[in-house]
C-alpha cells in the first residue's frame, strides 16, 4: 500500500467545499430502498466484511486476557465448521486489525505473532484529544515502540469548529511524523463537528496533512458513523484521489452493529469509491460487536437455522 505523503497546506483547496446535505440524503435513499443481497451472494461479502473489520475493544476494565481471547478471534473470526461448509476451508480469513488502548498493544502484537493482522492503537488523548500536545506525541512513540503498526489519533475538534485549518494541518501532520513507518487513522469525530461541510473540510486537511485513512468517529460520541456523513467522506477522498494519486482510506466506527448495516457500507464504498477500497488496506470497520451478528447470518446461511449470540463469544 502506497503511503500517504503530506502535500503543503493549501487554503484553496478547502475554501471552495460546499455539501449539499439534502442532496446527500437523497443520495443515500436510494440505497437503503434497494433490495439486500441474499444467499451466496449475501454470504461472500459477510467474507469480505469480516476481512475489513479492525476488531476492537477499549474499555476500562480490560484485562490481557480479554484481549488474547479477542486476538484468538481475529485470527479465527468463523468457525471451522462453517467455513468448510461455505467452501472456504482452505482460503482462512482474518480480521483486518485489532485495535487496542495502549496499555494492551504488547499484549495484543505477543499473541498474533506469526500472524499478518497488524495492531492498531488508539492513541493522542484518545477519545476527546484533549491532553497536553507533548504527550499526545509521546503517546504515539510509546504504542509504535511497542509495536503498533497503525495508530487511531484523534483531532482537536476546536481547530474545524473555529474553522482554523492550518491549526489542524500543523496537528495532524505533527502527529504523522511521530507514526513513523506506522500509519495513521485520523478521527474527526463527525457528530462533534457542527455540520457537514466541516466534515468535509476536516476530511480533506486531515488528507492533505499525511493521514492514511480518515475515521468517523470514536465510537464514544453521541453520533457515531452514519452512512450520510460517510458519503461525505468518501466524497472527499475521491477528491483527494483524484487531485493527487493517492489512495486514502476510510474507516466508519461507532454503532455498525449487524450484518446488514456492514454489506450497505460496502456497497456504498464500491459505488462510491470502486473495488480497490474493497480491501482492508483501504477499508474497515471500527467494531466490537458487528462479528458477532456475521457469524450468525453465515450459520444461518449455512443451516437455516439462527443460533444465539451466546454461541459466539468476542472474548
Amino acid at each position: 500500500m502506497m503511503r500517504n505523503t503530506a502535500i503543503p497546506f493549501d487554503a484553496g483547496m478547502i475554501e471552495h467545499i460546499r455539501v449539499n446535505l439534502s442532496a446527500v440524503e437523497r443520495r443515500i435513499d436510494t440505497l437503503k430502498a434497494r433490495r439486500s443481497v441474499k444467499k451466496k451472494w449475501q454470504a461472500a461479502w459477510l467474507l469480505k466484511a469480516i476481512s475489513c473489520i479492525d476488531l476492537t475493544t477499549l474499555s476500562g476494565d480490560d484485562t490481557p486476557g480479554r484481549v488474547r481471547r479477542l486476538c484468538a478471534k481475529a485470527r479465527q473470526p468463523v468457525r471451522p465448521d462453517l467455513m468448510a461448509a461455505l467452501g472456504m476451508a482452505d482460503r482462512p480469513i482474518t480480521v483486518g486489525a485489532v485495535c487496542v488502548y495502549h496499555e494492551m498493544v504488547s499484549t495484543a502484537v505477543e499473541a498474533l505473532k506469526g500472524s499478518h493482522i497488524p495492531v492498531a492503537a488508539v492513541s493522542t488523548g484518545f477519545p476527546a484529544g484533549l491532553s497536553p500536545f507533548h504527550l499526545r506525541l509521546a503517546e504515539i512513540h510509546e504504542s509504535v515502540a511497542a509495536g503498533a503498526s497503525e495508530i487511531d489519533i484523534v483531532i482537536s475538534r476546536r481547530h474545524v469548529l473555529t474553522s482554523n485549518w492550518q491549526a489542524l494541518y500543523e496537528e495532524v501532520k505533527a502527529f504523522r511524523e511521530a507514526c513513523g513507518d506506522a500509519h495513521l487513522k485520523a478521527i474527526l469525530a463527525t457528530g462533534e463537528l457542527g455540520s457537514a461541510t466541516k466534515i468535509a473540510k476536516a476530511s480533506m486537511v486531515a488528507m492533505m496533512a499525511g493521514a492514511d485513512f480518515i475515521k468517523t468517529s470514536t465510537g464514544m460520541e453521541k453520533i457515531n458513523a452514519t452512512q450520510p456523513t460517510s458519503l461525505i467522506m468518501m466524497r472527499a477522498i475521491r477528491d483527494y484521489y483524484e487531485r493527487t494519486g493517492y489512495k486514502i482510506g476510510y474507516k466508519p466506527a461507532g454503532g455498525i452493529s449487524t450484518a446488514k448495516d456492514a454489506v450497505q457500507y460496502l456497497v456504498l464504498v464500491k459505488e462510491e469509491l470502486g473495488r480497490d477500497w474493497l480491501e482492508p488496506t483501504l477499508f474497515r470497520f471500527g467494531a466490537s460487536r458487528l462479528l458477532t451478528d456475521i457469524e450468525r447470518q453465515l450459520e444461518h446461511f449455512v443451516t437455516g437455522r439462527y443460533s444465539a449470540a451466546h454461541r459466539h463469544p468476542m472474548g
